[in-house]
């Protein structure tokens, strides 16, 4: 095989050949079949990729841009992979159906909606199990870690305090009101309750990269899903490098809200309402609270330093009511009983929305979702998608069920990315209003912390809106960062489950346990690991941009020198692949033997059941082998 690669940037010249990596690039984007690769080479015509360099600088994550065949005047192009996919419009018009066939189609219309919303209600209501299942299994030590004034001193250590909690609940409105409840018993200062709730804001967004693993068999679908999940996480872990360090230094955050909060204190006579309007909750709670019942009242007092005993499972009319075991085991059972009811509420969820997702109501659907407004007020759409992803984030009160039930439509191609990134922004902001709402209810005596708290997580949104979307310059990072991530796990799939435990586990217990141990501890580990981190961002910056600048060992990462698991996630593959291999070859001689027990009681005579029929309970071994045979190649 040839495997030379020319460097012409366009290659006109006859005789040259593709590398065998190209090809397996050009082959994995169904761009070449064996009959097409045969009759290139035997013509000699060129294959050449366009954005070769950036291709090799993204080569793990399989990032190509544009890929051109040339075979003489005839130019074959990929897709964006970005791009919003074409919907299947194969339904029979409506003007051609007969009456029968138009009240088949409204009838079976009308029953996948309501099947839509019921499965969006158990999903909803799967979320709120899997947050109760947390609460059961570390509530109490989210409230023991949240109860440490000293260990939270640290604004690093209150960062990963804030992330780990809000995992642990999986609820940012839970943790947060954990926070409120330990500043107006002056158990912690608003300035140390800050970076916890910038942790929060990152943590709550576990949840809908989660929900994106549900479209892990599709490669495209996935690779659209999990990028419009993880554009949430770059956007908030972006706002915390800059913003966090920008409040240790000033305290901008602090100072603003509370001229804010003084002055509204002073105004205040204490005639508030002490009811917090629970709208979504309203519907999902009739169901739920006959599941389950929590008392966060208690997981509260814990933070509050008090002494807490027993469960935090409340009497009441519901299926734990009288459990007698520990709250541990509650939680493993919830745990596992609302995961099998989020992964089948999805996948249904995701089905039906391709079904539905075709003809003209979809293109319809595509078109306004996405479109913007004509002429010189195209430039304020994104503002107007972002107070609307507000708004509806304060009809549902969570941004996680929000940007959850959001993700799937970005995967089967409703949503475009680049409309999910303000969406998500908007959320966000949604979010800290419901916890405005909150503290305008709570009492005379809470009030000004309750309020300076959820004012400071939404001047924290709102100045990463400023930096990260108003600012055209920074808006693209976020977007690019999570079609990275995107294009990562559309080659390695398994990363997706990875990227999950580390981003949200393994990295903030590491940064956590570094933050404990001292601030001389933290810089003399994380500072080189900064450098490293900037270090290889410069350089892939300065590979694609200007590669000539860098030293001839630092033009490509693969004539580093640098060992291949170092700089690339494939010999990592190769192990997850081989693990997959040797698990469909047991899988394989289990079948096998299943096969040839029931092959010898055939020849017994005694084979019956799964195989009755015109044989009357029996089938000789001949036909046996055919009819195994016949199954085997169909499920292959």
């Amino acid at each position: 095989e040839k495997v030379g690669y020319k460097n012409q940037p366009n290659g006109h010249a006859n005789g040259d050949v593709f590398s065998s990596q190209d090809k397996k690039a050009l082959e994995a984007n169904g761009l070449l079949g064996s009959a097409f690769e045969k009759s290139l080479e035997a013509n000699g015509h060129l294959i050449s990729i366009q954005d070769k360099k950036a291709a090799e600088a993204n080569g793990d994550a399989g990032v190509h841009k544009r890929v051109s065949i040339f075979m003489g005047d005839v130019e074959i192009e990929e897709d964006d992979p970005w791009a919003l996919p074409e919907l299947k419009d194969d339904m029979a018009k409506w003007k051609d159906l007969d009456t029968k066939g138009k009240v088949k189609r409204v009838t079976w219309l009308v029953t996948r909606f309501v099947v839509l919303i019921g499965l969006m209600y158990m999903f909803i209501c799967s979320l709120d199990f899997l947050g109760s299942a947390f609460q059961l299994l570390g509530g109490k030590a989210a409230g023991q870690a949240m109860s440490s004034s000293v260990l939270l001193s640290n604004p690093v250590a209150g960062l990963m305090v804030g992330v780990l909690a809000t995992v642990l609940v999986q609820s940012s409105s839970t943790s947060t009101s954990i926070i409120v409840s330990m500043v107006s018993a002056d158990i912690l200062q608003v300035k140390l309750a800050i970076p916890i709730a910038m942790g929060c804001n990152i943590g709550t967004t576990v949840t809908n990269t989660l929900v994106s693993l549900g479209q892990l068999n599709v490669k495209s679908d996935f690779r659209r899903a999990f990028a419009a999940a993880t554009v949430h996480d770059m956007f908030n872990w972006l706002c915390v490098l800059v913003l966090l360090p920008l409040e240790v230094a000033s305290d901008y955050l602090f100072l603003l809200t509370e001229a804010i909060t003084s002055e509204l204190a002073h105004n205040r006579s204490d005639t508030a309402s002490n009811t917090n309007p629970k709208m979504l909750k309203a519907i999902t709670e009739p169901f739920t609270s006959k599941i389950i019942q929590l008392s966060s009242s208690k997981i509260r007092a814990i933070a509050r330093g008090e002494d807490v005993n027993g469960s935090i499972i409340v009497s009441g009319d519901h299926l734990f009511n009288n459990w007698t075991g520990s709250d541990s085991i509650a939680g493993v059972i919830l745990l596992v009983v609302s995961l099998i009811i989020l992964c089948v509420c999805l996948v249904l969820v995701v089905k039906i929305l391709s079904s539905l997702l075709r003809g003209a109501i979809a293109k319809v659907l595509q078109r306004v979702v996405n479109a913007d407004f004509p002429g010189p007020f195209k430039y304020v759409t994104g503002y107007f998608v972002i107070l609307v992803g507000a708004g509806l984030t304060i009809i549902v009160q969570s941004s996680s069920i929000f940007t959850s039930a959001l993700t799937p439509l970005v995967g089967v191609g409703a949503i475009h990315l680049d409309r999910m990134y303000p969406l998500t922004i908007g959320s966000n902001i949604g979010t800290t209003i419901t916890g405005i709402l909150a503290a305008l209810t709570s009492s005379q005596s809470t009030f000004r912390e309750s309020l300076q708290i959820a004012l400071c997580h939404l001047f924290f949104n709102v100045s990463g809106v400023i930096l990260w979307y108003v600012v055209p310059v920074t808006r693209k990072l976020p977007l690019n960062m999570a079609k990275f991530l995107g294009q990562t796990v559309h080659q390695y799939r398994w990363f997706a489950v990875v990227y999950l435990i580390i981003v949200f586990f393994l990295f903030p217990l590491a940064i956590f346990g570094l933050s404990v141990a001292g601030w001389e501890v933290l810089v003399g580990v994380g500072a080189p690991v900064v450098l490293l981190v900037v270090f290889v961002i410069v350089v892939n910056i300065l590979q694609k941009k200007a590669q000539h600048c860098l030293p001839k060992r630092l033009q490509n990462w693969e004539t580093s020198g640098i060992p291949e698991p170092l700089r690339s996630l494939r010999p990592y593959d190769k192990i997850f692949v081989k693990i997959s291999a040797c698990c469909q070859v047991f899988s394989k001689k289990e079948a096998e033997k299943e096969a040839n027990e029931k092959e010898a009681a055939v020849s017994n005579g005694h084979c019956n059941g799964g195989f009755e029929g015109d044989l009357n309970g029996s089938m000789t071994s001949e036909e046996f082998k055919i009819t195994n045979s016949r199954t085997e190649r169909t499920k292959f």
